[in-house]
């Protein structure tokens, strides 16, 4: 069984010259154009005239009309000259006969949070994520079934891909970042909870006790010096991260769910961990995610084996019927040959997609690397 090949790319990759042929070149059997993204700057390889695109804030890359945003409402993609980039982008596919997917980034959103900071997630010290808008929080939920509505309206899309459906935590490039490798895995995850009133009352236990319990232990493992990789049952009293974790969960479900009603009918692709407690754009799969969507994508960043472990655990956690895809990054320093025989292993530990990031951060010196993944994908027994 051959492996399905998904290329990513925004939407000003898309619309420059070149991009079409190299994406047939490639093999792709799809491309997801981002369709609402957050901030970045990204570099433009292919360019002869720029070097970079400047994204200052995340933004929804189709007109921001009057739609029952309710108290968060995205900003315009004001710094590029169209006033509809994803529907140019999602043009250029369609006449090329090459099948789109509107890639959506949902609770991961600066802008709004630093606006609405009391709608962000909230740790057990009572810190804000400005970064991270909170799955529990009703305004949360609008926002986002509004947000796959508006920035699918009137385009000729073969599904969706919805990044961030779920909660952001600790771990997230932010400003001039200065805390990689300052948390050891456990103490990341406990700063990734959100202790939100809206995330409170989920948990049927007492807030302030569950806020205690979380900050005692956060303290006593980073005065430890331990680089401890415990998961929350491990280290929590009683059965108070089983409470926490169904809590996340059922946010997760909603927002899912509500995004789902907004997009209607369709092919949808959630980008999800098989962690249970994950945060970031790809949380944690819940139980019932794979009763709700048609394709699950996993981090498939790290060394092989990993990655192969990830594909499994996914694997064993969904339908049969809901496919498993492997996202892959050709985005590099240095050469990256291994990506053919990677994609081989992936397809062997039960994949059926490939995802390839990034079809235009990824220049031409790391070109030959995607194309040989493509064909390996399309060839997999």
């Amino acid at each position: 069984m051959t492996m399905r090949v998904v290329g990513y790319a925004y939407p000003w990759d898309v619309v420059a010259p070149g991009f079409v042929d190299r994406a047939r070149e490639l093999g792709v059997d799809a491309v997801a154009v981002a369709l609402s993204y957050h901030s970045t700057r990204a570099a433009t390889p292919w360019s002869r005239e720029t070097s970079t695109v400047l994204a200052p804030t995340a933004a929804l890359y189709r007109p921001v009309r009057d739609a029952g945003w309710g108290s968060l409402r995205p900003a315009a993609a004001s710094w590029l000259p169209s006033e509809d980039p994803g529907a140019d982008a999602v043009a250029v596919l369609n006449a090329a006969d090459i099948p789109a997917l509107g890639w959506i980034v949902l609770t991961h959103n600066s802008f709004l949070g630093v606006a609405n900071p009391e709608l962000s997630v909230m740790n057990c010290l009572g810190e804000q994520y400005p970064w991270a808008l909170c799955p529990s929080n009703p305004e949360t939920i609008r926002y986002c079934a509004t947000l796959a509505t508006e920035a699918t309206r009137g385009l000729n899309l073969a599904g969706t891909v919805l990044e961030a459906a779920g909660q952001m935590g600790a771990v997230h490039q932010c400003q001039h970042e200065k805390t990689d490798g300052a948390w050891s895995p456990a103490v990341a995850r406990l700063l990734s909870v959100c202790c939100c009133e809206h995330c409170a009352v989920r948990w049927s236990a007492d807030p302030d006790e569950v806020r205690m319990a979380l900050r005692g232990t956060v303290f006593r493992l980073i005065a430890g010096g331990e680089s401890s990789s415990a998961t929350p049952e491990e280290l929590l009293p009683g059965d108070l991260a089983t409470r926490i974790l169904a809590g996340r969960h059922a946010a997760t479900d909603e927002l899912r769910r509500a995004i789902q009603e907004g997009l209607g009918e369709g092919h949808v692709t959630v980008h999800a961990s098989p962690d249970p407690w994950a945060t970031g754009a790809l949380p944690g799969l819940t139980p019932a995610t794979g009763q709700d969507v048609d394709a699950v994508v996993t981090p498939c960043w790290t060394p092989i084996d990993t990655s192969e472990r990830t594909v499994r655990e996914a694997r064993a956690q969904l339908p049969a019927n809901v496919s498993v895809g492997a996202y892959v990054t050709g985005v590099a320093a240095t050469p990256r040959p291994e990506l053919p025989s990677d994609a081989a292993r992936l397809a062997a530990a039960g994949a059926d997609e490939l995802h390839l990031y990034h079809l235009g951060l990824a220049g031409p010196a790391r070109w030959p690397h995607l194309q040989a993944a493509a064909t390996a994908a399309h060839s997999a027994d």
